[in-house]
């Protein structure tokens, strides 16, 4: 395995150094190897390369040595975890027996928020592994069955869904100003249409499966299961942007959404725009970088975008839009907070895994004048499942301040979300 091989090159070298008597060790080859040439083919992700690169720069090194500054891997009330002093084989022995058998996040550079989190998801699995073995039993006298729960569920989303945009009269009213973000807008009014049709489709064929007009498909089945468990149904989720939401938070978010639309047809583009909101909310950024280029005459491939997070709470505090780029509310972020009065990372505080970011305005600016110090590259997922093993969930990259090194929030799984599962 890459990680055999990569224990067996560090030996060869370090027992090379040893006999030879090089008191340099050639660390910069042992971080490429084992970074680049063992596991460079199996950790194809760029942000997971920097994780992995990040390890061996903090982990690999002289300083391992230092007789004079002990270094520590990490160290608490209970146990060292550190090299050994040097000494016969059973000294080894017994530090590695001493070792802890459960180790704390902290020992991986990580919070201790991470398990809470951890523990947290496998809960939810079990879940939901429990709700699809449930038996379906008759209901008892006077009970509602599981059929008129179904359908009293049925007939209260169709009673909520929003009415329909008329797409085609949006977009020819807007003929002589069609503007890259407005073709986004149509973009996504097209697909909230697609996904309303399925909806209304879906529920009333069901509501007539239960009355027992029509037969009860396996789609139609699976979707009363869903409804039954308060689960967001699998034929409404190819439709809908990436979420981990239930039934019940995900329908507060679909009616936001139509009201998101609304504004922005009928009082224009808004101040501030919810992302979240968005289908593919890569396409809207992509259009202020392409409006931007257009009114300064930039070339395009050579224009990219930036960040700040401001002090603004709130999207009301906002009266009009930047001159360029845009404001964005509805973000959270992981792995760190967000002091607003410094407008720096700060360590979480424990116990809270999630904590909502202040406005965060995104800039449009030419690759050739973009100079950032004090400022770390944290990920923007869609969802708190971050990034699938395919590449999707990834929106972009943001900058946000720091005056730690970067390494630390790194190791911390710093990570900014669109969406929360509540």
């Amino acid at each position: 395995s890459d990680f055999r091989v990569s224990l067996m090159l560090l030996d060869a070298y370090l027992t090379k150094a040893f006999e030879n008597g090089d008191p340099m060790i050639p660390w910069d080859t042992l971080r490429y190897l084992t970074g680049e040439v063992m596991y460079g083919g199996r950790v194809t992700d760029d942000l997971d390369r920097r994780v992995l690169n990040t390890y061996l720069h903090e982990y690999f090194g002289d300083f391992l040595f230092d007789t004079f500054q002990p270094f520590h891997f990490f160290k608490n009330a209970d146990y060292d975890y550190r090299v050994p002093t040097r000494g016969h084989r059973d000294v080894y022995i017994q530090s590695i027996q001493a070792m802890p058998s459960i180790n704390s996040p902290e020992v991986f550079g990580l919070h201790p928020n991470a398990e809470i989190n951890y523990l947290t998801n496998a809960s939810k699995k079990l879940w939901a592994d429990l709700l699809d073995l449930q038996p379906r039993q008759a209901a008892a006298a006077g009970e509602m069955s599981r059929e008129q729960y179904i359908d009293k569920v049925a007939t209260d989303i169709l009673s909520k869904m929003p009415p329909s945009f008329d797409v085609n009269r949006i977009k020819k009213e807007a003929e002589g100003d069609m503007t890259p973000t407005f073709i986004v807008l149509g973009q996504e009014l097209e697909r909230w249409e697609k996904l309303c049709q399925r909806m209304s489709r879906t529920l009333k064929e069901l509501r007539r499966a239960i009355a027992g007009e029509v037969g009860m498909s396996t789609e139609l089945d699976a979707l009363g299961s869903n409804l039954f468990n308060g689960q967001l149904p699998d034929a409404w989720r190819k439709l809908t942007p990436q979420t981990q939401k239930m039934l019940g938070p995900w329908m507060v978010f679909f009616l936001r959404r139509h009201r998101h639309y609304k504004g922005w047809v009928e009082e224009g583009e808004p101040a501030v725009i919810w992302l979240s909101g968005l289908h593919i909310p890569e396409t809207y950024t992509a259009a202020l970088v392409q409006t931007t280029c257009r009114k300064y005459k930039w070339a395009l491939d050579k224009s990219t975008l930036y960040t700040t997070l401001t002090r603004i709470q709130s999207a009301e505090e906002v009266t009009e839009r930047p001159a360029d780029g845009c404001y964005v509310q509805g973000l959270y972020m992981e792995g760190a907070a967000f002091d607003p009065d410094r407008s720096v990372l700060i360590r979480q505080p424990p116990k809270v895994l999630v904590q909502e970011l202040p406005i965060m305005q995104i800039i449009p600016i030419e690759l050739s004048k973009l100079k950032l110090q004090g400022t770390i590259r944290v990920p923007m997922y869609v969802t708190q499942d971050r990034r699938t093993a395919m590449g999707t969930g990834l929106m972009m990259e943001a900058d946000v301040r720091t005056v730690d090194h970067p390494s630390h929030w790194i190791l911390q799984g710093v990570a900014i979300t669109l969406n929360v599962d509540t």
